[in-house]
């Protein structure tokens, strides 16, 4: 049984389109933890589409906030505070993917970060980068920061257009596993993530 937390270096690079490959790879169960804007459109749904499989259990969020920002910011204006302790990771006997909200140190409230929740719930990460004008600086903090909290690290995933150049020095400096490259996926269906496995090793 695998339990990983997929965190991403920023928003919007792939952290969702990897977790429905992953969670179908495994057949495992997904849960997004905290949903922070687009209720009607959420993580959660957007897998709820991807996945074929018939094993997959999809788990309430525990926090879903209704404005699109961080999710501090997001409980605040709702009138409410995200409090860590409530977060529990659900009951399974089945493999979990756990979907994060951005990226490692956005604030869940005036103390807490994602990468204390994910120590807290004592997962293994799995990281995912794309490839633009700054991604070598935001992966390597962010892998720096998994070392510093003693994170487990699975390993990287890249998403998106290759940059050999700039995957290869994140490799070679951080010393990372590399668990695969995924191409840029132009349409999205329940065979092209099934599909998709085969760009992902988890060992």
């Amino acid at each position: 049984m695998k339990r990983f937390f997929i965190t991403g270096i920023d928003t919007g690079i792939g952290k969702t389109i990897v977790s429905a490959i992953v969670t179908e790879k495994l057949q495992a169960d997904y849960w997004k933890p905290i949903q922070s804007g687009d209720l009607d459109n959420s993580d959660t749904l957007t897998i709820k589409q991807l996945v074929a499989n018939p094993v997959t259990v999809f788990h309430p969020e525990a926090y879903r906030l209704t404005q699109p920002f961080s999710p501090h910011k997001s409980a605040a204006i709702d009138g409410i505070q995200i409090d860590p302790d409530t977060i529990r990771l659900p009951q399974t006997t089945n493999s979990l993917v756990v979907e994060g909200a951005g990226g490692l140190m956005v604030p869940l409230n005036e103390k807490t970060l994602i990468i204390d929740l994910i120590k807290k719930l004592e997962l293994e990460v799995i990281l995912v980068a794309k490839n633009y004008l700054g991604s070598i600086n935001h992966t390597l903090l962010s892998l720096e920061m998994l070392r510093l909290k003693h994170i487990p690290l699975a390993g990287i995933v890249f998403n998106g257009p290759n940059d050999s150049s700039s995957e290869n020095y994140i490799l070679n400096y951080s010393k990372a596993p590399l668990l695969g490259r995924v191409p840029n996926l132009e349409t999205l269906s329940h065979r092209v993530i099934t599909d998709a496995g085969k760009y992902i090793s988890l060992s």
